[in-house]
């Protein structure tokens, strides 16, 4: 075996391809100052202004498809994770470096203990309805 085909052999698998380690891509991060907003259902929306990410040396290509898939259609932090193949916790760092950058924004679903509750709703139509 020659130097080339040992070195091919630690990072290339075969079968998966390049054998990047999710550390890497995070540059050993494992959170992000903007960790505590990111849960699974935080909704990711590219801003308007960010026209080409790619252009960006400082953005790595996970950043760029995180920007593009937000552009077709918000997404939440569990799709991005499922569409990019990629850690939940590598995800939240990511989408932490792009809000960082202006990139991108969160948004965050009203939590359902601060819905209007039903019943009250259907008082106030019955109200309504009897002026």
């Amino acid at each position: 075996m020659s130097g080339d085909d040992q070195g091919r052999s630690r990072w290339f698998d075969d079968d998966a391809g390049p054998v990047v380690r999710p550390y890497a891509m995070t540059r050993g991060r494992t959170s992000h100052a903007a960790q505590h907003r990111l849960d699974l259902i935080a909704v990711v929306v590219t801003e308007p202004h960010a026209d080409d990410p790619e252009a960006d040396p400082s953005l790595s290509p996970e950043h760029v498809d995180i920007v593009g898939l937000c552009r077709e259609a918000p997404q939440s932090v569990a799709e991005l994770a499922a569409g990019l193949d990629l850690p939940i916790g590598v995800v939240r760092v990511l989408v932490g470096d792009l809000v960082d950058e202006e990139l991108v924004h969160v948004t965050r679903p009203v939590p359902p203990a601060e819905l209007v509750d039903e019943s009250i709703l259907r008082d106030v139509i019955d109200g309504l309805r009897a002026l």
